[in-house]
């Protein structure tokens, strides 16, 4: 509907005509350009020319104008309604497609994998295709020789195809000669970094896909195909990776502060937020008995009595804010 002369509307009344609308009723009509600039009152019906007088405007009886104009605006009530249904009944079935689109978008971006089995067997599908990159989290201390000679020949062929390997553990595998012995006995770009806390298990492949668990028993795996998350697990894997100390192929020493080891100054670090001697064995993938062995020497070297007064000289001593220089 278009805007008329003096932003007045054909179809709704305003104050300018209605007013002269009543006049015309009480004098029994008004002249005719007196009516030129309220387009409204023509539109709406409510005054006519007479047909004895062109040059006068009678108007209706608001009894007639009334259910008039109630009918026209009920009329385009309707019409507006039944435009409304066939835009619905048009779109509706494109809304069914995007939204199948979509789904299937998602369930390619990400695959839950049940089962270990199931979950080992899958990254070893996905490392026979991968030809660039294999970055792994494996958190924890040592890894039993059978888990792994099952993926040596895998990474063996994917070193093999021209790629490379970067896998960051925490510093008690440091210690743990089968694990230096699986990555002595491949061939290729291979290293190995350390560092005292790591984030979950998690498998990059050529950085277009991932697996991370979703079960802390590891019985549950996230496949993820989806580019912002990969990237995102990426940059967190570089991070750390340029955190970590190197373990192989040449191995460098956490340097040791004031006679304090990196492991006793990570152990300090989770004694002081108040972890438990287990919270702390997990933390740093260690047994209770050898994180216990490392608080007695850590308490020792402070000189400690008590569980109390430790906390309270690892505070006063400072170690906490001294950043190893490698």
């Amino acid at each position: 509907m278009t805007p008329e002369a003096h932003g007045h509307r054909a179809d709704e009344l305003c104050e300018e005509g209605l007013s002269l609308y009543a006049r015309a009723l009480r004098e029994g009509g008004v002249p005719q350009e007196e009516a030129a600039g309220v387009p409204c009152v023509a539109g709406l019906g409510l005054l006519q020319p007479d047909m004895t007088n062109p040059r006068w405007l009678h108007p209706l009886p608001p009894a007639v104008v009334l259910p008039r104009v109630l009918g026209a605006i009920a009329e385009d009530i309707a019409r507006q309604r039944r435009r409304e249904t066939r835009l619905a009944d048009m779109l509706q079935p494109l809304m069914e497609v995007h939204a199948q689109r979509v789904a299937s978008a998602d369930a390619l971006s990400f695959t839950v994998v049940s089962g270990l089995a199931n979950i080992n067997t899958r990254i070893g599908q996905m490392m026979a295709k991968a030809t660039d990159e294999l970055l792994t989290v494996q958190p924890g201390g040592k890894r039993p020789p059978g888990v792994l000679n099952a993926v040596r020949e895998q990474e063996q062929d994917l070193l093999s195809r021209g790629g490379r390997m970067r896998t960051l553990y925490q510093h008690t595998s440091r210690h743990d000669l089968g694990v230096l012995a699986h990555y002595e006995q491949l061939e290729g770009d291979v290293e190995v970094r350390t560092l005292d806390e790591v984030p979950h298990r998690m498998v990059i492949l050529d950085r277009s896909m991932a697996f991370i668990p979703v079960m802390d028993d590891r019985s549950m795996a996230l496949e993820v195909h989806n580019p912002a998350v990969l990237s995102c697990l990426a940059a967190t894997f570089d991070l750390l990776w340029r955190l970590a100390t190197p373990m192989y192929p040449q191995a460098v020493q956490p340097p040791t502060v004031n006679g304090i080891t990196p492991r006793q100054r990570a152990i300090a670090a989770l004694l002081v937020e108040g972890h438990t001697d287990t919270a702390i064995a997990d933390r740093l993938g260690m047994n209770v008995r050898t994180a216990r062995v490392h608080i007695a020497k850590l308490a020792a070297t402070l000189g400690s009595e008590s569980r109390a007064q430790l906390g309270y000289l690892i505070g006063r001593s400072g170690i906490l804010k001294q950043e190893p220089q490698s």
